[in-house]
């Protein structure tokens, strides 16, 4: 959103908090940042959470002197940990604010940000945030560019969850190896994330035998997502913001598998938006193995018509 913004002749500065990566990404993309201290609560009784209501004060302050020094026009709150700081000192300084919410389960900064008098925009028909306009969630040109020409012989099933990983979805998905070895009409492509590798290396050698007709492709990590949503056929991965936004932006069908225990359960809210959309199948992470998702992947792939209109979707 900042280098939109900058297109269109306006000047961006950042703020964040000190425990985040923000600090480091940011400068690296030509941004200046102001970095607040403190933590945010945990969702449990712990003596840490009186050090996060501590170090809350101290970031209203700072986030006060921030306003006052550099004066903004206005100010957009992404629901983060310095967010809520920034949105409270804007507002008592009488500063215009945007907050967007990225998922379908309004985290608690945004929904107190509203309180405060923030304009809320949502990423997700159906969020509860009051009087809220719908904008979808900001993302990448060359995603939103991508198109869609799948892969038809063999046909391609993207399987990811996320830059870490996930360990449920990489197991079921190296189960699935035993179901789909003599298989020539489907190839995996699976971005299992760096700490997860070596594990799914040799989970995936000790099941490999000699004469098997599937070509599954382990991989740590995806440089160009953008490649694979083309052409894929499926996708399976979690259901966070960030990728549910880009797989509605190129019109992937996917079967989710939500997060458990995410705030709010937010995953869980995204997914199945789209699956009430026509656009997924949601597989809960309990039932998520090597039987079930072969079960589901194979209904799908036997059906183009349907995965056509998931897309479409």
């Amino acid at each position: 959103m900042a280098d939109e913004l900058v297109r269109r002749g306006w000047r961006v500065r950042f703020v964040g908090g000190r425990r985040g990566i923000e600090g480091r990404i940011v400068p690296e993309a030509g941004y200046e940042i102001d970095l607040l201290p403190g933590r945010g609560l945990q969702r449990r009784l712990t003596w840490a959470n009186a050090e996060a209501v501590t170090g809350a004060v101290r970031a209203f302050g700072a986030a006060r002197r921030i306003v006052r020094r550099h004066r903004p026009a206005i100010v957009v709150g992404f629901g983060g940990y310095a967010s809520l700081p920034c949105v409270a000192a804007a507002r008592s300084a009488g500063v215009p604010v945007i907050v967007h919410e990225q998922d379908a389960a309004p985290g608690l900064a945004n929904r107190l940000g509203v309180r405060l008098g923030a304009r809320p925009a949502v990423s997700i028909p159906g969020t509860l945030l009051p009087g809220a306009t719908l904008t979808g969630n900001p993302g990448r040109a060359e995603v939103a560019a991508a198109g869609r020409a799948p892969d038809a012989d063999p046909a391609l099933v993207l399987v990811f969850g996320g830059s870490q990983g996930a360990r449920s979805v990489n197991r079921a998905a190296v189960a699935a190896y035993d179901g789909w070895r003599d298989r020539d009409d489907l190839r995996v492509r699976h971005v299992c994330g760096p700490r997860y590798l070596e594990d799914c290396r040799a989970a995936l050698d000790a099941l490999r035998r000699q004469g098997d007709r599937l070509v599954y492709e382990l991989v740590a990590y995806e440089e160009h997502m953008e490649d694979q949503y083309r052409r894929c056929a499926l996708v399976v991965c979690r259901s966070g913001a960030g990728t549910v936004a880009e797989l509605s932006a190129v019109g992937v069908p996917s079967v989710l598998v939500p997060l458990p225990g995410a705030p709010s359960d937010h995953q869980m809210r995204n997914a199945r938006a789209l699956e009430q959309a026509g656009a997924a199948v949601v597989l809960p992470d309990p039932e998520c193995d090597g039987p079930r998702l072969t079960e589901i992947v194979d209904e799908l792939l036997v059906e183009p018509a349907r995965v056509a209109a998931m897309g479409d979707a």
